[in-house]
């Protein structure tokens, strides 16, 4: 990494951001140096996004603003959002997003030239944020990419915009370890360049692996700032030591239960998109009752393709996928209540999930009385006391879904899903954009629930093994393919598929705080 000057290229000091006499920033101080990687880490609703997007001017609808905002002089600031999708126009190709970018950048050469010139500056971006295979992606909408790609779209459009300070808003949530590891090499190559970056991220082997500078906060003020290396060896705040001890999952000691017939079944399930390329090809996978079955792999490797054919939300399929030994319809529309209610499926991406215009506590109690034929108010009820055993305070049931944090919002989709009594529950990288403490409090609450005797039985699509600890059984994807399926304990400590040791190796060299 280049070495940067002691000069500020951006910085704030005595930030204070408050909504209705609330302050969910407070005296926060951020020198942003060129060259340099400076991470804000904390729980979700912390303040570490608003901190982050006040270098670029933008603020909550409504807020009250003092302090000192100064942005850099010379050059924009590039944002890659926590929510990728939030910000990809769907109705538009991924060649067209970047064109619009790259297009004023070779206005200055013949006319002749620049649609060429065009292409190759997008496809350089696409590769320098590890999508080498750019060109086949070109033509694709956004919902036809994983998260994984989505994030590294948007990081590309950054990247294409020459900024001076990008900020990074969980670059590598709900990505695999290898790609975790070319994020952070690109991102070590974007500062080594002299730009300036702003890591916003819950993914502690990330920031330590990436950042110089770290700043630590909890309700929105700095409690605890340094150099990496010295937060890790001799944090000095509880809060920061409690980060810290949360960041490891517990593994699963219980046995897998795998006797008798399975309650959900795939059998030669291959996947398309466009009806004609193959994306997934799954011989058989079995889920028994009471039992969590943890899919790996790589971001695009199909882990969602085969979350959404569970739970028919991707129709282009062949095979079949039983319920109780009955074949499930292929697509959701044709499900009657009782089979919508018993395979129910949480998003990744919770805010696209969610209707910005009702209060959150509404959009919870209508699975009870969709699905379940529950009245209002007993609905609402049960509601209020799911949210508040998965951690939601009181006070954010009755606001919208654009007031609450990633992790907040996450918390209410899981508690929505639960309100429909499912027997199988779909997780699709519910726990990819949440800080250590509440992530490992939603796998607590997540292993409770299929350890309470009630039957129910958790898919968890992943792309972290350290998540897929909680699993009785993990199945491990590579390019749309089943490379891997055992026993949890037995995959994680003696992995068989040179996909798996390369995914396993990288995780160790991650936790370790290697960039290599």
């Amino acid at each position: 990494m280049s070495r940067a000057t002691d000069e500020a290229v951006a910085e704030i000091r005595g930030l204070r951001v408050e909504i209705g006499g609330r302050a969910i920033v407070d005296g926060v101080h951020l020198r942003v140096l060129p060259g340099k990687v400076t991470a804000l880490v904390g729980a979700s609703g912390s303040g570490k996004t608003t901190t982050g997007l006040a270098l670029l001017g933008e603020y909550p609808p409504g807020a009250r603003i003092t302090g000192d905002v100064r942005p850099p002089s010379d050059g924009p600031v590039g944002y890659v959002p926590q929510h990728p999708a939030a910000v990809l126009n769907p109705a538009r190709r991924v060649s067209a997003l970047l064109d619009d970018i790259a297009r004023p950048q070779v206005r200055h050469l013949p006319r002749a030239a620049r649609r060429e010139a065009a292409r190759e500056l997008v496809l350089r971006a696409l590769s320098d944020a590890q999508l080498p295979d750019g060109a086949a992606l070109l033509r694709r909408h956004p919902h036809q990419l994983s998260g994984g790609q989505q994030q590294r779209v948007v990081l590309a459009q950054a990247l294409l915009l020459g900024a001076r300070v990008i900020v990074a808003d969980e670059p590598t949530t709900g990505q695999d370890a290898l790609t975790k590891s070319r994020v952070v090499e690109q991102l070590a190559a974007v500062a080594a360049q002299g730009i300036a970056v702003v890591l916003l991220s819950h993914d502690l082997d990330v920031v330590r692996a990436l950042a110089d500078e770290v700043l630590v906060m909890r309700a929105g003020r700095v409690v605890e700032s340094g150099p990496a290396e010295r937060l890790w060896s001799a944090p000095r705040h509880e809060w920061t030591r409690r980060l810290l001890d949360e960041q490891r999952a517990a593994p699963n000691t219980g046995a897998s239960t795998d006797a008798g017939q399975p309650i959900l079944e795939v059998r030669d399930l291959t996947a398309v998109h466009d009806r004609r390329t193959v994306v997934l090809r799954a011989p058989r996978l079995a889920l028994h009752s009471g039992e969590c079955l943890a899919v790996v792999g790589r971001s695009g490797s199909g882990k969602t393709t085969l979350a959404r054919c569970l739970a028919g939300l991707h129709r282009d399929h062949d095979g079949e996928i039983l319920l109780d030994g009955t074949p499930l319809p292929r697509s959701l529309r044709h499900r009657d209540r009782a089979r919508l209610a018993a395979v129910q499926y949480v998003f990744q991406d919770a805010r696209a999930a969610f209707d910005e215009h009702r209060p959150v506590l509404h959009q919870v109690a209508r699975t009870a009385v969709r699905l379940r034929g529950a009245d209002e108010r007993a609905a609402r009820d049960e509601a209020a006391t799911t949210l508040s055993r998965l951690g939601l305070p009181e006070e954010l049931l009755h606001r919208r879904p654009g007031e609450l944090s990633g992790g907040e919002l996450q918390r209410a989709a899981l508690a929505r899903a639960l309100l429909a009594h499912p027997r199988v529950l779909i997780c699709d990288e519910v726990t990819s954009g949440l800080d250590t403490v509440t992530r490992r409090g939603i796998l607590d609450v997540l292993a409770g629930l299929v350890g309470e005797g009630d039957n129910l039985s958790l898919v968890l699509i992943t792309h972290d093994l350290d998540t897929a600890r909680l699993a009785h059984r993990i199945a491990v994807l590579d390019a749309g393919e089943l490379v891997e399926e055992g026993v949890a304990q037995r995959v994680l400590t003696a992995p068989r598929h040179p996909f798996t040791i390369s995914l396993m190796e990288t995780t160790e060299r991650l936790e370790a705080g290697s960039r290599v």
